[in-house]
């Protein structure tokens, strides 16, 4: 086999390996925000505020309280379900802030319908970073996100 060749195909095996390493960080992304938005609505299921605010980056007293809140207010017992996730930063290939609608229920319980606004900056390349920023007070089961 000629030098070329054997060039070309080192070539292309880095190309391959980089193409793959850029496609499994882009689809790990996802995985950290559902990861990040379900361990505050398990959270906020076991009435735990302190272990929410650890997750979410409030910038203001309102979001605070509101978390407060909604920790005695939603919680329940059992295992918590996502039932549906519709995320708006989802597949986002640089930075965006927008909001996630979960439909989650524990054991015995109607379903819960929060937003939560997520900010993801960085990009691919770089690396990106998640923030959760507020959550919503329960909206209506069919109602969309602001």
């Amino acid at each position: 086999m000629g030098r070329v060749k054997r060039l070309l195909i080192v070539v292309a095996i880095l190309v391959l390996l980089a193409g793959g390493f850029l496609v499994a960080r882009y689809l790990n992304n996802d995985t950290v925000e559902r990861g990040a938005v379900t361990e505050l609505l398990r959270a906020q299921a076991r009435g735990d505020a302190e272990a929410m605010l650890l997750t979410l980056d409030c910038r203001n007293p309102a979001c605070e309280t509101r978390a407060r809140a909604l920790a005695k207010r939603l919680r329940a017992g059992g295992d918590l379900k996502i039932a549906l996730y519709q995320s708006k930063t989802a597949h986002a290939p640089s930075s965006r802030t927008d909001t996630t609608r979960v439909v989650w229920f524990t054991p015995g319980e109607l379903t819960t319908v929060q937003c939560v606004l997520v900010r993801r900056t960085g990009n691919v390349l770089t690396g990106t970073s998640i923030s959760l920023l507020d959550l919503s007070a329960p909206i209506g089961r069919e109602a969309s996100c602001p």
